[in-house]
């Protein structure tokens, strides 16, 4: 039997690398076949296309290489500090009376969705900028206020992240590097101003902690000293967290630091126990730690020239944002904020949803959150999927970064360090878009929490980012 013979004899063992309608007349024919899961590079978008070209010049790519080993050392070399606490108009740069400060890259009042706008109007009462929620709506849109970024004034802030002055922070002081990050203090879960709640029961814990728990914990910094968050990071992978949406063994061990000189503040015993309670009441307590953590490391990176190693990702419930190394200072690149999808609370459907929100993916910009998932199986609890999905999505997630975090490891993958480092060339070669996971709040302003699940990044963000550093590299870089 000749060769081709027994070709046309054999049974047919067909790799598919295109359209999976390609795959599915095969396998209606009895034949068995693999799918290759392969994208054109930039999605075969002209314009990306030409950008990646450019950025894969070998004179240019040795120097982007070269930035983005400097931007990676910068992260993983970070060794973030909680130095303290202090109210925002104290301790933030920039901050004044009647500056509110949001998650995710700009926006105006009057376009931002239902659970911030809930969030904003809760602050300006809560300011005493305002009587009530009505007359706070007509304050936000009168141009009395400054809104900007969290992230454009060394902050970040979970969900719609709203940050008013009187609210008390987390400083958060790079060690290696002298950079600070703050953060606002969780008000644990469900009904939350952060969520867009804003009823009298929101605006009376907000009183509270503004009073007593900011206060005790200020004070029980200043007699203790700051507290080494990396290697309490470390730990928390290794008991079983993710650091985002999974903080059982975070806060455990935040607490378990904070107790002893807790107990030593001039407060009165009711008030430490008050404490005590609130932090026992969630497990969420630690979650801004990290995030404010996160971002001390990451800001250490942003401004490296030549660098495509993304710093920042933020969503506003309207848009998500990313801004990247190489193009420093607040340049933002934006598309769509996408659907979450997962679980929700009893009562409400997908229907009910607002859409992607929050700074707090800059856990998954450093690394952990849904990066890491593989060290917190029982997170699937929460966000849906299967333990194999959560140890998939940290395995992908490796093909889009630099390297890998030696500093926080995962026991499960070997003691694998954390994927660390998105690389938009990466994302665009790949297709493989960054993972997230999140809260859900309701799309309607005043109700808060109604679930949790995944996302990704719109690709547009990075087809943006993409095509400005081909522009700047074509120009000779710096021109600012």
């Amino acid at each position: 039997m000749s060769g081709i013979e027994e070709l046309f004899a054999a049974d047919l063992e067909v790799v598919n690398v295109g359209l999976q309608m390609f795959a599915d007349d095969i396998t209606a024919q009895g034949a068995a076949v693999t799918t290759l899961d392969w994208t054109p590079p930039g999605g075969g978008k002209a314009d990306v296309v030409a950008a990646l070209n450019t950025l894969e010049d070998p004179e240019l790519a040795a120097r982007i290489e070269a930035a983005n080993a400097e931007a990676v050392e910068r992260i993983t070399s970070s060794q973030p500090m909680l130095a303290g606490f202090g109210k925002a108009i104290d301790v933030v740069p920039g901050m004044t009376p009647t500056t509110i400060l949001h998650a995710g890259p700009p926006i105006e009042f009057e376009r931002m969705s239902g659970p911030m706008k809930g969030a904003v109007t809760g602050a300006l009462v809560f300011e005493g900028l305002a009587a009530d929620l009505d007359e706070a709506a007509k304050v936000a849109a009168s141009g009395q206020i400054t809104f900007a970024p969290c992230h454009e004034y060394g902050c970040v802030g979970s969900m719609a992240g709203v940050t008013s002055a009187s609210m008390y922070m987390h400083v958060v002081e790079n060690a290696t590097y002298g950079n600070k990050a703050f953060t606002n203090l969780s008000e644990q879960l469900s009904k939350v101003l952060r969520m867009g709640a804003n009823d009298a029961s929101v605006i009376d814990r907000l009183v509270w902690m503004r009073d007593v728990l900011g206060p005790i914990l200020k004070e029980a910094l200043e007699i203790g000293g700051p507290i080494d968050l990396r290697l309490m990071l470390s730990q928390a992978l290794h008991m079983g967290d993710e650091c985002h949406n999974r903080n059982v063994a975070g806060t455990t061990l935040l607490i378990q630091a904070l107790a002893p000189m807790i107990l030593q503040t001039s407060f009165t015993t009711q008030q430490k126990k008050e404490v005590f309670d609130f932090v026992a009441s969630s497990d969420y307590f630690s979650g801004p730690t990290w995030m404010a953590m996160a971002k001390a490391a990451l800001d250490a990176a942003h401004g490296i020239e030549y660098s495509t190693v993304v710093t920042t990702m933020a969503r506003n419930g309207v848009e998500f944002g990313i801004r990247v190394s190489g193009i420093g200072g607040n340049t933002w690149f934006t598309g769509p904020a996408q659907p979450v999808i997962g679980p929700m609370f009893a009562g409400y459907k997908p229907a009910d949803s607002g859409l992607d929100i929050g700074d707090s993916a800059i856990t998954e910009t450093y690394g952990i959150g849904g990066f890491a998932m593989s060290a917190a199986p029982a997170i699937v609890a929460l966000v849906g999927g299967t333990v194999d999905e959560a140890v998939e999505f940290t395995r992908r997630m490796g093909e889009i970064t630099t390297t890998e975090n030696k500093n926080v490891t995962i026991p499960l993958l070997d003691f694998q360090g954390v994927p660390t480092g998105i690389d938009v060339r990466s994302v665009e070669l790949t297709g493989i878009l960054p993972v997230i996971n999140t809260a859900i709040a309701h799309k309607e302003p005043g109700i808060g929490m109604i679930g949790a699940g995944i996302t990704n990044p719109p690709v547009d963000c990075f087809d943006q980012a993409v095509v400005a550093l081909a522009d700047r590299y074509r120009r000779g870089g710096n021109d600012d």
